[in-house]
């Protein structure tokens, strides 16, 4: 009987091997860092903090020729909506060469337009400075349950994303976004978006990236700039927004790179708000599978006004490793 049931349970084992090659391949890669933070002017003082991410990836090539991929990340309490976790974003994607990239994030989507919308000094103004959820940099609509799409190749060097949000619980109307880079010249990459906010009712908005970087052939500096527009038709001196962004980056060799970056979010509307001003210079030195990572920071009216402990200075030390 028990050799039976073994001969039985290695077929089995066999048959299920078989199946998995054909259907696909499942991977895993992750993430984990430490870091160790302190702002001056704060409450916080030092602050210690890791990150861990476990990124399960599976799928393979149907019969029609279309690309199938599943996405689902473990993040231990990033996200609430699943009660603290484990699990954090997920999605399906459908590809190929002649038909795109559809993608269905089940939650962790970004809207094309938010996808870029990273300031071109690395968002130095969230690093523990204390900047108000309303002050922080507007998007346009991205929810759980939302489609986007890649196009196939148009032209050479010229590649577009198209998202979209259907209406429902979070979202007030659908809304749309798409945005374009361009790598066409030599050391120079454009960046377009623009999407709509439709989360609330008499709130709508037009959100706009632009982004801007070059790097010269024969000095190792890198140029870059960027500016985030958010248009509303809500009233309100703090309806609109602008975030606009500067860097430049020296890099020593291929593992070591020097920054020094601004970053300025203002009200234009308000004529009584004080535009809260972020610079620093960012130190970055990646061996193998890991980064090390200094930041000296300074932001100044970090609620928009000139209270004097709302001015305040940071440093931090970080060291993440990729596997």
């Amino acid at each position: 009987m028990n050799t039976f049931k073994k001969i039985g349970l290695t077929a089995l084992a066999g048959s299920l091997v078989a199946v998995s090659a054909y259907a696909g391949e499942i991977s895993v890669a992750g993430s984990a860092s430490m870091k160790v933070r302190h702002v001056d002017g704060g409450s916080d003082g030092k602050a210690f903090s890791m990150g861990n991410q476990l990124t399960f990836s599976g799928g393979g090539e149907m019969d029609n020729g279309l690309n199938v991929d599943l996405s689902m990340v473990i993040d231990q309490a990033d996200n609430s909506t699943f009660a603290g976790g484990p699990f954090d974003s997920h999605s399906v994607k459908l590809s190929s060469d002649t038909f795109g990239t559809l993608t269905f994030s089940g939650e962790g989507g970004a809207s094309a337009q938010s996808a870029i919308d990273t300031t071109a000094a690395g968002d130095l103004w969230d690093n523990g400075f204390g900047v108000s959820k309303t002050q922080d940099p507007k998007t346009s609509s991205a929810t759980t349950n939302m489609f986007s799409y890649k196009l196939p190749s148009l032209m050479d060097d010229l590649s577009i994303n198209t998202s979209f949000v259907p209406s429902g619980a979070d979202m007030h109307e659908s809304a749309t976004s798409i945005a374009l880079s361009y790598t066409g010249v030599a050391g120079l990459t454009l960046d377009y978006g623009v999407g709509d906010d439709k989360g609330a009712k008499g709130a709508h908005a037009s959100v706009t990236t632009m982004k801007a970087a070059y790097a010269f052939a024969d000095f190792p500096v890198t140029l870059s700039y960027s500016k985030n527009s958010y248009d509303s038709d809500a009233t309100g001196t703090s309806a609109d927004q602008d975030v606009t962004g500067y860097e430049i980056a020296y890099t020593v060799n291929d593992d070591l790179s020097v920054s020094y970056g601004m970053e300025t979010i203002e009200e234009p509307d308000d004529t009584t708000a004080e535009d809260i001003d972020v610079s620093g210079i960012v130190v970055s030195y990646t061996t193998g599978g890991m980064t090390l990572k200094a930041m000296v920071l300074e932001a100044e009216n970090t609620n928009m006004t000139t209270t004097t402990d709302k001015d305040k200075d940071a440093w931090s030390l970080e060291a993440s490793f990729a596997f």
